[in-house]
């Protein structure tokens, strides 16, 4: 991960730009989804929960948002975040329903379906803002994929007790913002702002989410 130049070419909101940027994404995403899976069966131990962790999905919008910021306005970004989110879930649990033993129930694919459809626009924008010109939507931005890892690292460390995948999500945090900011300003205030990022993610997500949903 490095720095990236700011932004000076003029976007192409036309449909034909738009069509390409969410079908790159949704298959992206589905390949991604599929690979996470196998990952899964790969990793050991308690290493396997990162292969399709909420921080490690998320990049795969980020991204999509990032790649597209020279070509594409926000509202395509923030729509190919979503069709790379969602092809996450589905390349997952298709690749479970025709490689393993089945998904099993809808319900766990339709709850991180609609996770996806919260998350995958965010991070695109996140992406999006990244690659711009705002200093302050660059921090935003590297706050906020620095803070989900944050969030898995709370996760892992404090409930599930899986130190290191708990301690690489932490080296993690960091290191978005020292790699990825472009000024030593934009890094401190971007680490500074990943970390109330990460408690509020996880009092949302965790706790009123997921509990919501689970109970």
């Amino acid at each position: 991960m490095s720095a990236s130049p700011v932004i000076a070419a003029v976007p192409d909101t036309s449909g034909r730009s738009w069509a390409h940027a969410t079908a790159s994404a949704f298959a992206g995403g589905l390949l991604l989804g599929a690979l996470t899976n196998l990952l899964q069966g790969w990793l050991p131990g308690e290493w396997n929960q990162i292969a399709n962790s909420g921080g490690v999905w998320s990049v795969a919008a980020f991204v999509a948002g990032a790649l597209l910021a020279r070509k594409v306005g926000l509202p395509a970004a923030a729509v190919a975040g979503l069709f790379a989110e969602s092809g996450l879930v589905v390349g997952y649990y298709l690749y479970a329903e025709v490689a393993r033993d089945g998904m099993g129930s809808l319900f766990a694919p339709l709850v991180w379906l609609g996770m996806a459809f919260v998350a995958g626009p965010l991070f695109g924008v996140a992406g999006f803002w990244w690659r711009g010109s705002s200093p302050r939507h660059r921090v935003i931005g590297l706050a906020a994929l620095a803070g989900v890892f944050g969030t898995e690292a709370i996760h892992y460390g404090w409930v599930l007790h899986y130190a290191p995948p708990a301690w690489a999500c932490l080296a993690i945090l960091v290191l978005v913002p020292l790699l990825m900011g472009r000024t030593h300003r934009e890094r401190l205030l971007a680490l500074l702002t990943a970390i109330p990022f990460s408690l509020l993610a996880y009092l949302v997500f965790y706790h009123l989410i997921l509990m919501t949903l689970l109970d």
